[in-house]
């Protein structure tokens, strides 16, 4: 069976032709190492987004800048803080390096109450937008955090921030304790490819460089050198992708909640949504079985949400169909 894969997040929409080929152009120089201070494409970035190349490390995938990190700022006597519902690396990365972990309830809404984190004074790591939940905080929000920890690292994952989230990019610039990551694999169809950015003051990149060159100096191949500073030039057509995501995730969400379902506000390119008449398994198996994958989480707060990938409106009225032939078999539409 082939599956309509709405499950992890990626792009529906292809790379653009000039990404390909500056990466195939790229492939016959495999047998040397690539540039490991991926000196065209942080140019290509600073200029993206705003910044000077020394406030970037090109990294790969942006769960790499996220274990630098780590691994830089964090360990046994200094704690990290985040939320409870949040992106699954976040403790899994806390667990391997020994950091003690502070876990902050999201709101009833599923929200994250900026409160909790102001004057918390440990470090502190946001997915803004949040992961699952799709829910977002303003730029105001965050500085407020960031402001208020002044003797501590805030991260704020910015992995999904281009589909409607607002990016705390610029306060960098007035912040020397803020790190943001992002991400070329969703916006910018670039999943396969693994490149992600931090971001921030040139004393906190220097000291994620230092991590870097111990750990991996060729982290960035060649060839998604080569893809992420064309995908850079062709940033308008990833920008237009990214509001047909965004149309046909508000689309989708109108749809289901004329189902009966509750969908919280996204600023994804995903759904979390929930049915009153099927629990969250069950509806996740039940699609598994007529060919649409979404993703389903076992976690007692979020069991009966399932994540919807946002993709083409095809394969988005695909689902639909199928999510209407689900309830109706089970007598819960007509």
């Amino acid at each position: 069976m082939q599956y309509v894969k709405l499950n992890t997040n990626e792009s529906p929409f292809p790379p653009s032709p000039a990404v390909i080929r500056a990466a195939e152009a790229e492939a016959e120089r495999l047998n040397l190492y690539c540039d490991p201070e991926c000196t065209e494409l942080r140019q290509r970035a600073a200029a993206l987004f705003g910044v000077g190349p020394e406030n970037l490390l090109p990294v790969n995938g942006s769960d790499e800048i996220l274990y630098f990190a780590f691994l830089a700022f964090c360990d046994e006597n200094m704690p990290l803080a985040f939320p409870d519902i949040s992106y699954g690396f976040y403790p899994v990365y806390a667990d391997f390096l020994h950091i003690p972990s502070v876990i902050i309830p999201l709101r009833e809404d599923f929200s994250i109450d900026p409160a909790d984190y102001i004057g918390l004074h440990k470090n502190i790591i946001i997915a803004n937008p949040n992961a699952p939940t799709g829910i977002s905080l303003s730029a105001a929000q965050v500085e407020e955090i960031v402001r208020s920890n002044p003797d501590n690292v805030v991260i704020i994952d910015e992995a999904y921030v281009d589909f409607g989230g607002e990016s705390c990019v610029p306060l960098i610039h007035r912040y020397d304790n803020l790190l943001v990551t992002q991400t070329f694999s969703k916006s910018r169809s670039l999943a396969g490819g693994r490149l992600g950015f931090g971001i921030a003051c040139e004393a906190l990149i220097r000291d994620l460089n230092a991590v870097k060159y111990s750990v991996n100096p060729y982290n960035v191949n060649r060839m998604t050198q080569a893809a992420g500073a064309a995908a850079i030039d062709d940033n308008a057509y990833y920008m237009e992708n990214c509001v047909t995501i965004a149309k046909n995730r508000d689309d989708t969400a109108e749809a289901l909640r004329s189902m009966g379902f509750r969908v919280l506000p996204s600023c994804s390119n995903f759904l979390f949504a929930e049915s009153p008449d099927i629990t969250g398994e069950d509806l996740y198996l039940s699609l598994k079985k007529r060919g649409v994958l979404v993703r389903h989480f076992r976690k007692e707060r979020i069991e009966n949400f399932v994540r919807i990938t946002v993709g083409t409106r095809e394969q988005m009225d695909l689902l639909l169909k199928n999510i209407r032939a689900i309830l109706h078999e089970r007598g819960d539409i007509k």
